[in-house]
């Protein structure tokens, strides 16, 4: 059985104490943080970029998964390898040289991700799989939190799943993840989710170990039934 990651999404933490919230879902069983860049033009919001980044690196040890919602996204790669992510997604709709963006981001020591929106399909990866080390796909149209689940990513994380084959790559879902979503996409061969109202509902710690659990708890049980 494979480990399930739950990477929380900081854009529905707390923001007038960033650094305190990161701290909070680190101690309260995140395994990555989910950092969700968006820049106001390849999506309609504008979030937060490397300084800010930087400043929460301090917060946890755990890792910094990026996610650009930015186009383009390759002049600020370094920036953002530098500010302490070790995963740097961009997406396949965002640019017209994908190759060269991955190229880039593994020249910078950093992982590798594609992101693909929910119309995209998942042949556009097909010549770039040795390029990468996680497919990110969004179960819900990007640039805002709390939209609901998109039901037709789980054949899509089937099919991505038999793509990769026997590569090393994580397939990682962003949107609408909850308890009642993680089984189907865990059953499906997604490995780590990511959760944004679903985590940090509540408000503190204590909620965000429950809400974290509840989602792990629900995947994991997925996988053993279908052992």
């Amino acid at each position: 059985m494979s480990d399930i990651l739950i990477a929380p999404s900081i854009l529905s933490a707390d923001f007038a104490k960033l650094g305190e919230e990161v701290a909070a879902v680190d101690r309260a069983g995140a395994d990555w943080i989910h950092l969700d860049v968006m820049d106001g033009h390849f999506v309609p919001n504008i979030t937060f970029g490397p300084p800010v980044i930087k400043a929460l690196r301090g917060a946890s040890p755990k890792v910094f998964d990026c996610h650009l919602m930015i186009a383009p996204a390759d002049p600020y790669l370094e920036a953002f390898a530098a500010a302490g992510c070790e995963y740097i997604t961009v997406h396949q709709e965002a640019g017209p040289h994908l190759d060269r963006s991955l190229q880039a981001i593994r020249g910078l020591g950093v992982k590798a991700g594609v992101s693909l929106n929910p119309s995209t399909p998942e042949t556009t990866l097909e010549y770039v799989l040795d390029r990468l080390d996680l497919i990110l796909l969004m179960s819900v149209n990007p640039g805002f939190g709390g939209q609901a689940f998109i039901p037709a990513v789980v054949e899509k994380v089937r099919r991505v799943k038999a793509m990769i084959g026997d590569r090393d790559i994580r397939i990682e879902i962003d949107g609408g993840v909850t308890p009642e979503t993680a089984p189907a996409l865990a059953e499906a061969g997604a490995d780590v989710l990511v959760a944004g109202s679903a985590v940090f509902k509540g408000g503190n710690e204590e909620a965000y170990r429950q809400n974290i659990e509840a989602i792990r708890g629900a995947a994991e049980g997925a996988l053993r039934k279908a052992a």
